[in-house]
């Protein structure tokens, strides 16, 4: 199941990405203000939002198999439409509404909805490996597609990405199964309850046993402190995340580098996160999810530190640092976005659980392109809007501190340790 989460992945989120790629020709050839046009991204983004909760619920019910074929639908469908744009509106309907619908499925969201069942003691690092199948994408999709933007356009770069689509997804996730037990392991790649393994225990890393033996349905996860710092952190997170990577390629252009050159900057973030969110998903396991959390809200930090500076000096130094930032630490958020709550609320409404909780991060990820546009919009710049990004990287940080998951269950690595 790793190795089909990583392909897809490779491919579905950065679709979702190529929005930024996307971005400079389709202001070039429209003349749309700059605000309107990012609201496209964003405005998926919300969509998604609305979308998590149902996401889960599909996903209790009727496993994963269906909705990652209906993602794949959805995704195919809006790359080619996309070809076709010629108002705003449009634009909306393609990359924004559908595209990001069949992303959420394809996704993180998607992926953290099942992943979390085959894992459990090396959950942190499956989750990070499979995720990680997003760099490799980026490093071979977005030069791929860049080439076919100067060289035939934008169309038909939305063409091409949503024939690679169908054609590599449809079949490859026809393999998925909702648990191991389907095809007759346990988690961990582990025999069926052994009797040495955690599967076994299912006790031994639990701290705070009043808190597991609650059926935690939707209804009362939301009346806890526990899910709203979650959610305010994913928000957050999310937030700053995607105000730098919808805004960066354009940024970086205005700041005297070549357009190819941008396009590999951001190929080269993600490809940067491979190794970072292997080695921060592995160490989440052996010291906690908050830690790692917040070594990727630091990589965040550290990145608009950079885009800041570059404003007045803009060199390949200052570039590449705020790629490695970004990627190599930042993203590592995304090794432990699914085992923060599963630490936490794991049980059989876990779906809807987290869909909601994806659902409130996805909508900072939908404001921060949009906000971020209309603050240039309105300054001229993008030194108010990147400060903002900046400052919601610190507060997302503090909120998974006061979601405390280490008080509910013990990584691998703290197992024992009291």
């Amino acid at each position: 199941m790793v190795a089909v989460a990583f392909v897809t992945m490779g491919v579905g989120v950065n679709a979702r990405t190529a929005f930024s790629l996307l971005f400079p020709p389709i202001l070039q050839e429209f003349g749309w203000e700059r605000g309107v046009t990012a609201g496209a991204f964003s405005f998926g983004f919300f969509i998604s939002a609305v979308l998590s909760p149902l996401l889960g619920r599909l996903m209790d019910r009727h496993g994963p198999l269906v909705v990652l074929e209906a993602g794949v639908g959805i995704m195919g469908v809006g790359m080619l439409l996309a070809a076709q744009v010629s108002q705003p509106w449009h634009l909306y309907l393609t990359l924004g509404v559908l595209v990001g619908a069949g992303s959420v499925a394809l996704g993180f969201t998607g992926q953290a909805l099942h992943l979390p069942n085959w894992f459990v003691r090396r959950r942190g690092l499956a989750m990070s490996i499979a995720f990680s199948g997003v760099g490799i994408g980026s490093i071979v999709l977005l030069p791929w597609l860049q080439s076919l933007i100067e060289q035939a356009g934008w169309r038909a770069a939305c063409t091409g990405m949503g024939i690679l689509v169908f054609v590599l997804l449809a079949p490859l996730n026809l393999l998925i199964r909702r648990r191991p037990e389907d095809l007759g392991t346990g988690p961990d790649g582990d025999g069926v309850a052994p009797a040495s393994s955690a599967a076994a225990k299912p006790h031994a890393n639990i701290v705070d046993h009043a808190w597991t033996s609650i059926d935690w349905t939707l209804a009362r996860a939301m009346r806890t402190a526990r899910f709203w710092w979650i959610a305010a952190g994913y928000f957050c997170g999310l937030y700053a995340w995607y105000a730098v990577q919808v805004h960066q390629t354009k940024y970086l252009i205005e700041s005297g580098f070549a357009p190819m050159y941008a396009a590999w900057a951001l190929g080269f973030v993600s490809f940067a996160a491979i190794p970072g969110q292997i080695a921060l998903g592995h160490i989440s396991d052996r010291i906690g999810r908050e830690w790692v959390w917040t070594v990727g809200n630091a990589g965040f930090v550290l990145c608009y530190i950079a885009l800041l500076l570059m404003q007045a000096a803009p060199s390949p130094a200052l570039l590449w640092f705020m790629v490695l930032a970004q990627g190599f630490l930042g993203y590592g958020l995304t090794s432990v976005v699914g085992a923060i709550p599963a630490e936490i609320f794991q049980g059989r409404h876990y779906g809807g659980i987290f869909g909601t909780l994806m659902g409130i991060g996805i909508s900072g990820g939908a404001l921060g392109p949009w906000v971020t546009g209309a603050l240039y919009d309105a300054s001229g710049g993008y030194a108010l809007a990147f400060s903002l990004a900046l400052g919601c990287s610190v507060a997302s940080a503090v909120c998974i501190w006061l979601a405390a998951p280490r008080k509910i269950r013990a990584v691998a690595g703290r197992i024992g340790r009291g």
